[in-house]
């Protein structure tokens, strides 16, 4: 069966994956993240922030908690939702809009942008991909920083399994089965869902690219002294690395 390529837009995928996407122990690790975020940007106090795909508002919460003026993006209206409850709750004051990411730009807005937790790569044509760092050049003032945060294809490459399957803690099912595809360009996913006797299914394709490619493309976009890390701590980006974490100084 092909991918759907639109499948980003199906809002059964985000609703069903909710539960393991943003699970308790995420949200506990985002204290940490944010913090070393701060470290790696080099971020200052009052600094403006663009999280783009924040979903939930997992960092957005947070940054705001510190101060620091965000702007959420997202596609997904009931992550929105959630997100905006959050922050009436916490009395927290953080822009959340409904927009794709390749129709986001806010010219010479923002200090920093993130783009975090594998929310990168999601659209057919590679253009896409394109635009988006464009828009986000467009969207930093002068010296402003941008991160990316995906998996890269060295560490997908090392770790390949061609399916696996694990039970969340609510006893929810999850069965991942991948295949490459494109001469390693992308991966195509089949995730059946498995919850309180109901199954779903859901397919979707991810562009991967590797330390040299999306550095690259952050400095064809408009980014200059782009470095890459295999984490947010800052750490290699080598043999050992678990992620790909791209930075791009405007």
């Amino acid at each position: 069966m092909d991918h759907d390529p639109r499948w980003y837009e199906n809002e059964d995928f985000w609703r069903e994956l909710r539960p393991m996407f943003f699970n308790p122990e995420r949200w506990a690790s985002t204290v940490d993240q944010v913090d070393k975020i701060v470290e790696l940007l080099d971020l200052q106090p009052g600094a403006r922030i663009l999280d783009l795909c924040c979903g939930p508002g997992r960092h957005s919460l947070e940054f705001a908690r510190r101060g620091y003026f965000v702007t959420g993006i997202d596609r997904t209206a009931e992550y929105l939702d959630e997100a905006r409850a959050s922050a009436d709750k916490e009395g927290l004051s953080i822009e959340f809009k409904q927009i794709d990411m390749r129709d986001f730009r806010d010219e010479s807005a923002f200090d920093a942008a993130l783009n975090i937790f594998t929310s990168f790569g999601y659209f057919d044509n590679p253009e896409d991909d394109r635009r988006v760092i464009e828009n986000i050049s467009a969207s930093l003032r002068v010296h402003g920083k941008c991160v990316i945060d995906t998996i890269g294809k060295e560490v997908v490459a090392r770790n390949f399994r061609q399916s696996d399957w694990h039970r969340d803690g609510d006893g929810t099912i999850i069965i991942e089965e991948r295949s490459i595809c494109e001469d390693w360009s992308r991966i195509n996913n089949t995730w059946t869902i498995i919850r309180d006797g109901n199954q779903k299914e859901f397919e979707f394709t991810l562009r991967c690219y590797s330390a040299v490619e999306l550095a690259s493309l952050l400095t064809e976009g408009g980014f200059s002294n782009v470095n890459c890390y295999g984490g947010l701590s800052g750490n290699c980006y080598d043999h050992e690395a678990s992620r790909l974490v791209v930075v791009g100084e405007k």
